[in-house]
Parts: structure tokens; sequence; C-alpha cells
């Protein structure tokens, strides 16, 4: 499995964000914006946490088994390895998620002197903020599960294993 780009990250952000921007002014045009939901920078911290505490736990549990602590509660590697993966997704749909909420709040900038605008942008500003976060949390759980590299394979002339 490839580690995941930040550069790929920072595209889908700016597509999405350059998508919802023009689609927030050709919204607004034809009818009503609909309403950046308050619950939204709320579920995406959430979900930032439980990445972040996933981490955490398959971190310690991993220095743990490396350490050959007596007792330690080893890590699956299908378990970690699902773990990298929710982590990608994670990261991938944040991007997306950050971008949209960002673009609505850069068009909604326009309208500050209405207040219920107002509120909307700052919503949409808390909303991106915290998908940020889950990127920044879904990252790291994927460093965490990242196999240590083998150096018997980096080093010319060393022996191949049968």
């Amino acid at each position: 499995m490839r580690e995941l780009r930040i550069r790929v990250l920072v595209g889908v952000f700016v597509v999405a964000g350059i998508l919802s921007w023009a689609g927030a002014r050709l919204w607004n045009s034809i009818g009503t914006l609909p309403s950046v939901p308050l619950a939204a920078p709320i579920v995406l911290a959430l979900i930032a946490v439980v990445l972040l505490a996933t981490a955490l736990s398959l971190r310690a549990r991993l220095r743990a088994q490396r350490e050959r602590r007596p007792g330690a509660k080893g890590v699956d590697p299908l378990m970690a390895a699902r773990a990298a993966v929710f982590g990608q997704a994670s990261a991938l749909v944040a991007a997306l998620v950050a971008g949209m909420y960002a673009g609505t709040g850069v068009f909604l900038l326009e309208l500050l002197d209405i207040p219920a605008r107002r509120d909307q942008a700052i919503y949409a500003g808390f909303s991106a903020l915290a998908a940020l976060g889950v990127i920044v949390a879904a990252l790291f759980l994927e460093r965490v599960c990242k196999l240590p590299e083998d150096d018997d394979q980096n080093h010319p002339g060393a022996e191949p294993v049968a």
C-alpha cells in the first residue's frame, strides 16, 4: 500500500473549493443557498478525536510490542492495515469536505452584512478547520501504521533471504 501524498490532498481541497465556490454563486443566483449545518464542525471534530485516539492506542500497543514488554497486547497486522486504509480514506474525504466548506465560506464572505450569512460563514470556517484536523489525525494514524523499513534490503551487497 502506498503512502498518501500531501499534494493529492491539496489538489482535492483546491478543486473542491473552486467547485463549491462556483456552485454556491450559481445556487445563490438561482435561489436561496442552503445553510451550513451547525453540527458539521462538531461531527468533524469528533471524527478527528476518534482517529487520534485510534492512532495513539495503536502507537502505544506497537511500542509495547516492539519493546517486548510482558503482557503487551499485540497488534494484528490485518487490523493495522485496515486502520491505515481508514486513515487514508478519512484524509481524502476530509480534504473534499474541507474544500467544500472553504469554498462556500469564501463565497459567504461577500455577504457578511447579512447576520444569517455571517453565521453561515463562521460555521463554514469552523467546518473547514475541523476537516483539516481530521486530515492531520488521519495522516498521523497512517504514519503510526506504517511498517518499518527493512534495513537488510537497503544495503548494497546484502545477501538475499531465501
